[in-house]
């Protein structure tokens, strides 16, 4: 039985006490408790405070889906469910996410037979050897959507409904869409038959194992994508769970996970270099990649792949491997004249971006005067205003505090700002 904690002792109690002295036998095996659903401030839904989430409206505007994900994922042992329609329009536009993937993957299939369409509908999990032979980021997205199947099943079997929702959540947003979706464009799109194949059958095997790991949560939208998708069956709901009873665990590799995530940071940090310099979306440019020997074979098989995601010119991205980092990245440093970005991803993994690829030179140099001038002007009069004795005798030991600290940030701006004009030349 599931119900609120509000009329454990009015019903509960009394259909369990009733049930054991008329038949002998408890009427229900397991009572879920969940907490009283509230407004996005935890108070009371009051006709009178007008805070009131009407559901059937709120089913017209955001769908069904979006409210019962809403509700299933605030579900936290013990405490009461804070319902917000900005959660809702969140899990809506999560709804509209999932809807135009399937979309992008249907229309990745229109060019198939019926036939090899239909070869690619999900009949079990994927073997190890199967997944041994894909490419590092479909082992990748496949070794995670294991990982995800076994995590969600774990919770739901211990009640943990909101944490299972979330994490299925995270994992379509976050790693299957931000990233595999973007690598297989490239594949399907690349005239190579074979990784094109790898790459349709990897986006259908994985967001077919979400959707069953979903279906409790939003079950019109995942059985309405399901039917659009090869499928084998009449319905998602009678459908296989991933990670079935018996049938032992699903395969794991955490060697592909390890370089992928090797992968995802060297992106990132691209990614945050070229947000820093304020480099044009639309714009590619240069890097030359030091890796060590053990990350180095895998991002030379996905240079392209990283080319994609970093916006890097894919004829100016120069991947080497290196036994001593710190020499490669002085060699390659001093022959870009010093101008360069040198990043350090991690342990075994540096990049360096040259300038003129990510700034105007002129433009750079004029900004950077300016940030130069104001910097030197401010500190010049809050360190007159901490000498003046008027303010360092009379203002509260606080204030000068805060004034210090102001101080101390600013030099070490202008220090930054003097280091870039220096490496511009």
């Amino acid at each position: 039985m599931e119900t609120g904690y509000d009329i454990l002792f009015f019903w509960v109690a009394r259909m369990m006490m009733l049930g054991l002295e008329l038949t002998g036998k408890p009427p229900f095996h397991t009572v879920y408790l969940h907490g009283l659903v509230r407004d996005g401030q935890g108070q009371k839904m009051s006709k009178t405070k007008g805070n009131v989430v009407d559901p059937i409206d709120t089913i017209d505007t955001m769908g069904t889906d979006a409210l019962r994900l809403s509700l299933v994922t605030g579900v936290t042992p013990g405490q009461d469910v804070p319902l917000s329609m900005d959660k809702i329009q969140a899990n809506r536009n999560f709804a509209n996410k999932l809807w135009n993937t399937a979309r992008f993957l249907n229309m990745g299939l229109a060019e198939l037979s019926p036939e090899d369409r239909q070869a690619l509908a999900v009949r079990g999990p994927m073997a190890a050897d199967e997944i041994a032979s894909l490419p590092l980021p479909e082992r990748y997205i496949i070794s995670r959507a294991h990982a995800l199947a076994t995590e969600v099943t774990a919770q739901l079997q211990s009640y943990d409904f909101g944490p299972a929702g979330q994490s299925i959540y995270a994992f379509l947003w976050d790693e299957y869409a931000d990233w595999y979706i973007e690598i297989s464009k490239e594949r399907i799109n690349g005239g190579d038959a074979k990784a094109a194949q790898q790459a349709r059958r990897t986006l259908i095997y994985v967001l077919d194992t979400c959707l069953r790991l979903l279906h409790p949560y939003m079950p019109f939208l995942t059985e309405e994508l399901w039917q659009r998708l090869p499928h084998q069956g009449e319905s998602i709901m009678v459908s296989h769970w991933p990670l079935m009873e018996g049938g032992g665990e699903l395969h794991r590799d955490g060697d592909a996970e390890a370089e992928f995530a090797s992968l995802q940071a060297l992106v990132r940090s691209v990614r945050n270099a070229r947000a820093e310099y304020k480099v044009n979306p639309a714009r590619k440019i240069a890097a030359t990649v030091l890796a060590s020997q053990a990350i180095a074979p895998a991002l030379l098989t996905e240079a392209q792949a990283i080319a994609t995601l970093a916006r890097i010119d894919p004829s100016s991205l120069i991947i080497t491997p290196a036994a001593d980092l710190a020499a490669a990245a002085a060699a390659a440093e001093n022959s870009m004249g010093g101008a360069a970005a040198r990043i350090v991803v991690q342990d075994g993994l540096e990049a360096l971006l040259p300038l003129a690829a990510l700034v105007d030179a002129d433009k750079e140099r004029a900004r950077l005067g300016k940030q130069q001038a104001k910097l030197e002007a401010d500190i010049e009069k809050l360190a007159a205003r901490l000498s003046s004795p008027g303010f360092a005798g009379k203002a509260p030991p606080a204030v000068v505090q805060k004034a210090e600290a102001e101080l101390s940030e600013m030099r070490g701006t202008l220090e930054s700002v003097l280091t870039g004009l220096a490496k511009l030349g």
